[in-house]
C-alpha cells in the first residue's frame, strides 16, 4: 500500500482531540518513565535517544504537513524493545501536528493504545529545553513540517553537533535529513559533505505532487550539499549506515532504520 493513501482529516482530528486531552493533563506524564536504559553511551552513562519531530502544521493552504507518525512509532517501537530511554521534543514544544496516522498501522497502534506514550508525545519538550549532553543519539523525524521548521534551525543544528562531536549517533529519516543541510561542525567541516546518506526522493516527492508545495526537494538540496545521495525504488525500505550518520528514505524505512540506531548504539557500547 502506497504510504500517503489514508483518510486523513477525520483521523488527525481524532488523534488531535486525543493528544489535547493529553495536554491538558500537564508535564508530569512526559517525565514519567521511559523503559529503562541498558546499553552505555558514548559518555559511559546509560544511553537515552532524543527524538525530534515538527511542530509545522500546513503544506499549501488545506494540507496538513507535521510529522509523520510511523516515522515516530516504528522506531521508537525498537527502542522500546530493546530497552532503551528517549525523549521526544519538537521545535515549539507541547502537542506536535501529525500526518500518517492510521491505526491499522501495528506500530501506530502499538504506541496509540499506550496513555503514557500519548502523553508523552502531546508534552514534547521545547528544543530551547534540550540538553543535549544527557543523550547518545539524536533522531529526526520525517513528515513534511521538517522542510520549513528543521532546515536552518539553529537550536537543532546545536543539538545534533553537540551529540555527534561527543561521539553520538545521529539519525535521520525520510524528510528528516533536512536539519542536517548546512551543518557544520565546530571546527567548521559540515556534517555531511562527503557522506553516504539517503533521504525522501524527488520522485517520490514529485509522485504525489509535494514538489509544489514543499519550499525545497530534500534530494536535490542534500546533493548540493556533496553528500554521497543513495536511494532504492520509490517507496522501497532503504537505510544507509555512514559511521555515526544513520539515514532511512522514506515511511517504509522506518522500522528499519529504528533497528539500525539501536544496532550502532548496541556497538558503540561494546568493549
Amino acid at each position: 500500500m502506497n504510504p500517503f493513501n489514508f483518510n486523513r482529516r477525520g483521523a488527525v482530528q481524532a488523534m488531535g482531540l486525543a493528544l489535547a486531552a493529553a495536554a491538558a493533563g500537564g508535564g508530569a506524564a512526559r517525565a514519567r518513565a521511559a523503559p529503562p536504559a541498558t546499553t552505555p553511551s558514548a559518555s559511559g552513562a546509560n544511553a537515552s535517544i532524543l527524538i525530534v519531530v515538527s511542530s509545522h502544521d500546513r503544506k499549501g493552504q488545506d494540507l496538513v504537513a507535521g510529522f509523520w507518525f510511523p516515522e515516530l512509532t516504528h522506531p521508537v517501537q525498537a527502542f522500546a524493545q530493546a530497552g532503551l530511554a528517549y525523549d521526544i521534543a519538537s521545535p515549539r514544544g507541547g502537542m506536535p501536528p501529525l500526518d500518517g496516522f492510521d491505526l491499522q498501522d501495528e506500530g501506530n497502534r502499538w504506541f496509540w493504545i499506550q496513555p503514557e506514550l500519548r502523553n508523552r508525545l502531546a508534552n514534547s519538550l521545547p528544543l530551547s529545553q534540550v540538553d543535549p549532553s544527557r543523550y547518545a543519539a539524536v533522531v529526526l523525524v520525517g513528515g513534511h513540517g521538517p522542510m520549513w521548521d528543521f532546515a536552518g534551525n539553529a537550536g537543532l543544528q546545536a543539538i545534533v553537533r553537540s551529540v555527534y562531536e561527543r561521539g553520538g549517533i545521529v539519525g535521520a529519516v525520510c524528510h528528516g535529513p533536512a536539519g542536517l543541510l548546512d551543518l557544520k561542525l565546530s571546527d567548521g567541516t559540515p556534517l555531511i559533505a562527503g557522506r553516504r546518506l539517503t533521504a525522501f526522493t524527488n520522485e517520490e516527492e514529485a509522485s504525489r505532487q509535494y514538489d509544489r508545495l514543499v519550499p525545497f526537494v530534500l534530494e536535490s538540496a542534500l546533493k548540493a550539499g556533496r553528500t554521497v545521495f543513495e536511494e532504492a525504488g520509490i517507496f522501497q525500505s532503504h537505510v544507509v549506515v555512514d559511521g555515526r550518520l544513520i539515514t532511512g528514505q522514506n515511511p517504509a524505512s522506518a522500522r528499519p532504520f529504528g533497528e539500525a540506531v539501536v544496532a550502532a548504539l548496541a556497538a558503540r557500547g561494546r568493549p
